[in-house]
Formats: C-alpha cells, sequence, structure tokens
C-alpha cells in the first residue's frame, strides 16, 4: 500500500468498510431467516438452523480474513510471521469449540440434576424417609441431652450448673461443691 496515493488508499478502505458491511448485513439476514422471523415456520426446521449456523460461521471467517489480510497489511508480510499470526488463531478456534462442548456437557448435567430433584420432591417414599432421618436425628440429639445433663438425674450422673456448682447424685447423697461464686 505504500506506492498508492492518499486518495487511492482511502477509497480502498472505503471499498473495505462497505464490503463488511454487506457481509454483516448478510449475516443478521440469514440469522433472521433461521430464526422463523423473515418467513415464518423456519424456525423449527432443522436442517435450515444447520445452513444457517454454517453460512453464518463461513462469513464471520472470511471477514475475520479478510481484517487480518488487508487492514492488518499481512499480504505484505513475510509467510513465516503470518502464520505466527494464524495458526494461534486456529488454537482459540479450537478453544471455543471446546468450550462449547464442555458447556453443553455441563448444561446436560444441569438437566439430569433438576430432574433429580423434581423426582425425589414429588416422591412421598422419599419424604417420608426425610422425615424418618428428620426425627432420628432429633431423638439422638435429644438423647445426648439427656446423657450430659439435659433431662433428669439418674444415679452416678454428675451435673454442672453455673457458677462451678457441681452435683453428683449417687444413691441418694447429693455432693455440692461450690466452686467461685
Amino acid at each position: 500500500m505504500g506506492h498508492l496515493s492518499y486518495e487511492e488508499s482511502k477509497k480502498l478502505v472505503f471499498r473495505g468498510l462497505i464490503l463488511l458491511a454487506v457481509v454483516t448485513l448478510i449475516e443478521v439476514a440469514i440469522s433472521l431467516f433461521g430464526k422463523g422471523h423473515i418467513v415464518p415456520g423456519m424456525e423449527n426446521s432443522m436442517v435450515v438452523a444447520i445452513i444457517a449456523g454454517l453460512l453464518i460461521i463461513i462469513l464471520s471467517l472470511y471477514k475475520a480474513y479478510f481484517i487480518i489480510y488487508k487492514f492488518m497489511h499481512m499480504e505484505y508480510e513475510a509467510k513465516g510471521l503470518a502464520m505466527t499470526v494464524l495458526l494461534p488463531t486456529l488454537l482459540l478456534v479450537w478453544a471455543v469449540i471446546a468450550f462449547f462442548q464442555e458447556g453443553k456437557e455441563w448444561g446436560d448435567s444441569r438437566e439430569v440434576i433438576k430432574d433429580r430433584n423434581n423426582i425425589e420432591a414429588q416422591s412421598p417414599f422419599i419424604e417420608s424417609s426425610k422425615r424418618d432421618i428428620d426425627t432420628k436425628i432429633i431423638e439422638s440429639i435429644n438423647e445426648q441431652d439427656n446423657s450430659h445433663g439435659g433431662g433428669e438425674a439418674h444415679e452416678g450422673d454428675t451435673h454442672n450448673h453455673e457458677g462451678g456448682d457441681s452435683h453428683n447424685h449417687e444413691g441418694g447423697n447429693e455432693e455440692h461443691n461450690h466452686e467461685g461464686g
């Protein structure tokens, strides 16, 4: 581009911008068509969706190529330098594809978990078993409280009270140790 005049370079840039704008408008039209906004009923066709998606990908890659080749002046660079820019871009494309696949797997797993949660919430057996588990937990807590001073006094039990009082119940004999206040 170094041998072009200012006016010629300006025309070349505007041609590139117009080309990119036209390609973008074509992509938008394809997307609207594929989603059924231009022709109702097309959103239900898997073939139309696949073709629309592929066309949009191809046009987007063309725009990326055009921007790199013309606006970033890669057409004038040595092949080795151009490859150092383009090959990492291919890795980026691979990463995007891999992330979409991983996201799909996470989404599918999330749906399975939601379905399982809905089934568990609707099952009377699971609800009754949850109540049984809750009852057993409460009973074990009460048993622990009773054995550690929360219930009746039994022979040989020692209870510690606030203020340092210690009571030992052995056969009706009570020992009182008052420590502190």
